[in-house]
C-alpha cells in the first residue's frame, strides 16, 4: 500500500479514511484523521465523513479522537460533529443561545465534548465566549487547553492575551504551540512581549511557531528576536524566522525598510546558511504576495554564498521572466551581486533560450555587471541580431562597461 505521504499527496481521501478505522497504529490513524480534515473532496465522500465519526464514537485513542473532532470542525461539518457526540442544538436559535449551549458543554464530563465545545466557539466566532473560554484555560485535560487556546485565537481578543501569556511557560508542547499560534492572531503589546519573552523555547516546534507568529505584528520590535532566531540548531525554525522578516520588512516604511533591510542581509549572510536561501527561493517561487517576493528576490543576492548558489541563481533567473517589473529588475540586480562563471553561463544561456524582450533586456543588464569574454562575444552577438530597441540597447550598454566596442551607428 502506498505511504501516507503519497496518499495525501494524491488526495486518496477513500484510502487514506480507511486508514482512520482500520490501521492498528495510532499515530498513523490520527495523521490520517488530520489529512482528512484538510482535504475539501472528504465532504463529497459519505463513507469518508463516516469513518471520522466512527473514530469520534469508538476510538480508544484520545490523540484519533482529537483528531477526528478537529477534521469535522475544519471541514465544517458541525452538524455531522455535533450528531457524533450526541450532541443537539437548534438551528432557529439566535446565536447568543447557540454560544451558550456550547459553553456549557465546556464543563462536560467526557474530555471529546469539551474539545468540540472549544472549536465550535472558535469556529462561530461569539465574542461572548471569549470570557468563559478563558476562565477554561485551566482545563484538566491538555488535548482541551490547546483546543480552548486555538478557539482563542480565532476570535482574535486581546482581552485574552494575558491568561494566554500564562500559558506559554509550564504546559506541554502541544499547549504552548497553540498559545503561540493564537497569539500571533491576536497582536497587540502584550502577545508580542509574551513571545518574545517565550522564543527560547526548549522545544523546537514551539519555537517555529513563536518565529512565524511574530512576523504578524506589523512593526519592527520582533525583529533582533528573529535575527537571533537565525542562529538556531533547527533548520525549521530559521526558515520560520526567515519568513517572518521578510513579511516584517514589506510592512514597514520606505526610509525604515532600507536601513532594516542591510542590517538584516549582513546577518542573514555571515552565517552562509543553506535555510535561508532555501526561505527565500521558497517565497519567490510560490509566493502569493508581491511585496514578499520583491523583498525576497532583493535579498537573495546579498544572502547568497557559496552555499546553495545553484538554487539561488535558478530562481533568480527565473524571476527575470516577472510579470512585475521591478521583480525582473531586482533579480538582475541580485544575480550581479551573486557574480561569477555560474551566473554568467546561467545568463548566456538565458539569452540563448528566452522568448520575451524585457527578460532578454534584464539577463543582457546583470550580463553587462558580470561578464568575462564569453559575454563579451554574446553581446556583440545580441546587439547584431535583436529586433528590439530595448534590447539591443541593454546589451550595447552592458557591452560598452565590458571593454567591447559594439557596432558603430
Amino acid at each position: 500500500m502506498p505511504s501516507l505521504f503519497e496518499l495525501e499527496k494524491n488526495k486518496d481521501v477513500e484510502a487514506i479514511a480507511e486508514l482512520v478505522s482500520k490501521s492498528d497504529n495510532p499515530t498513523i490513524r490520527a495523521r490520517a484523521a488530520e489529512i482528512l480534515g484538510d482535504i475539501d473532496e472528504t465532504t463529497e465522500e459519505p463513507e469518508s465523513l463516516k469513518q471520522l465519526v466512527t473514530a469520534v464514537k469508538t476510538d480508544d485513542n484520545e490523540n484519533v479522537k482529537a483528531a477526528a473532532i478537529d477534521a469535522l470542525t475544519n471541514l465544517e461539518e458541525i452538524d455531522v460533529l455535533l450528531e457524533a457526540l450526541g450532541l443537539e442544538v437548534d438551528d432557529d436559535s439566535a446565536e447568543w443561545a447557540k454560544a451558550e449551549s456550547f459553553v456549557s458543554d465546556l464543563d462536560a464530563e467526557e474530555p471529546a465534548l469539551r474539545m468540540a465545545a472549544a472549536n465550535v466557539l472558535g469556529v462561530m466566532g461569539s465574542k461572548n465566549a471569549v470570557q468563559p473560554l478563558v476562565e477554561h484555560l485551566d482545563d484538566s485535560n491538555p488535548k482541551v487547553r490547546a483546543r480552548i487556546a486555538r478557539a482563542l485565537g480565532k476570535l482574535e481578543d486581546p482581552s485574552a492575551s494575558d491568561r494566554l501569556v500564562e500559558h506559554l511557560s509550564g504546559e506541554p508542547v502541544g499547549v504552548r504551540r497553540e498559545v503561540a499560534d493564537a497569539l500571533g492572531y491576536i497582536g497587540g503589546e502584550v502577545a508580542l512581549d509574551g513571545l518574545i519573552a517565550a522564543a527560547d523555547d526548549d522545544s523546537e516546534a514551539v519555537r517555529r511557531t513563536i518565529a512565524s507568529s511574530l512576523g504578524q505584528f506589523g512593526n519592527t520590535k520582533p525583529i533582533d528576536t528573529l535575527v537571533d532566531r537565525l542562529e538556531d540548531h533547527s533548520d525549521l525554525v530559521r526558515r520560520a524566522a526567515t519568513f517572518s522578516l521578510i513579511e516584517i520588512l514589506s510592512n514597514v516604511s520606505t526610509e525604515r525598510s532600507d536601513q532594516l533591510r542591510n542590517e538584516i542581509v549582513g546577518k542573514m549572510s555571515a552565517r552562509e546558511d543553506a535555510s535561508i536561501v532555501d526561505s527565500l527561493v521558497e517565497i519567490i517561487e510560490e509566493g502569493t504576495q508581491m511585496h514578499q517576493r520583491r523583498n525576497a528576490v532583493w535579498m537573495l543576492g546579498r544572502v547568497t554564498g557559496e552555499t546553495n548558489r545553484e538554487a539561488a541563481i535558478e530562481a533568480l533567473i527565473g524571476a527575470l521572466e516577472d510579470e512585475d517589473h521591478l521583480i525582473s529588475q531586482f533579480a538582475a540586480t541580485s544575480l550581479a551581486e551573486i557574480g561569477g562563471s555560474e551566473v554568467e553561463t546561467a545568463l548566456i544561456h538565458h539569452i540563448d533560450s528566452a522568448h520575451d524582450d524585457e527578460s532578454i533586456a534584464m539577463a543582457a543588464f546583470a550580463l553587462g555587471k558580470v561578464g568575462g569574454e564569453r559575454a563579451k562575444s554574446r553581446l556583440d552577438r545580441l546587439v547584431d541580431e535583436t529586433e528590439s530597441e530595448e534590447v539591443r540597447s541593454r546589451a550595447f550598454s552592458a557591452l560598452s562597461k565590458l571593454g567591447g566596442t559594439g557596432p558603430s551607428f
